[in-house]
């Protein structure tokens, strides 16, 4: 097993969740946001569009890479049938923001690592649940700023902690970045992560 102190990690996302949460379990990284397209095809299931974009975003960093292990993810939410990716615009936000007030809606994370030319990815999904939301609320959530570059048009770890009335499953997929699922990935290529800053 390889030491993570020995590599150089890079995170392929310019996402400041994800950069925070590698912070918090003591990964030093830089960060090389991979440029792909997003678009959702049609007929493609949502954990399949998650955790293709997760390991596109990787491989194209990775490829210049190859002795770096690269980090990167993809948060989706799907309501009903319907997957929810960041808001067009602050109209496409409050529509996104009506659809999940008072209902249970899925956020799926999809996380991928590489190393040495191999790739490996895994998916993670949890149940959130919205308190009912009034629409002078939804408007001032939208001012503040915060769901604009956010799946779904909300962040939990911000403001919108106080519309999130149950979660079940893993906090940190719902941020963007499922640490134990990326700590798991990790070992299957063969790197250890020792608990140190």
């Amino acid at each position: 097993m390889k030491s993570l102190a020995d590599l150089d990690v890079i995170l392929a996302s310019s996402s400041p969740r994800r950069r925070d949460l590698l912070d918090l379990i003591g990964v030093a990284h830089d960060v090389r946001a991979a440029d792909v397209d997003e678009t959702y095809p049609k007929g493609e299931k949502p954990e399949a569009h998650a955790e293709r974009l997760a390991r596109e975003k990787v491989e194209k960093i990775a490829a210049a890479n190859r002795d770096s292990l690269v980090i990167g993810a993809d948060t989706i939410v799907v309501a009903g049938k319907k997957v929810l990716g960041k808001p067009r615009d602050q109209a496409d936000a409050t529509r996104m923001l009506k659809m999940l007030s008072g209902r249970t809606h899925v956020v799926m994370t999809a996380v991928a690592a590489s190393l040495g030319g191999r790739t490996v990815s895994t998916l993670e999904k949890v149940s959130v649940t919205f308190r009912d939301l009034r629409t002078d609320e939804i408007a001032s959530y939208i001012d503040a700023g915060e769901p604009m570059d956010k799946a779904g048009a909300y962040g939990i770890q911000g403001y919108g902690a106080t519309i999130v009335s149950r979660i079940d499953g893993d906090y940190f997929a719902v941020m963007g970045l499922s640490l134990v699922r990326l700590v798991e990935l990790m070992a299957k290529l063969g790197v250890r992560y020792g608990f140190v800053r």
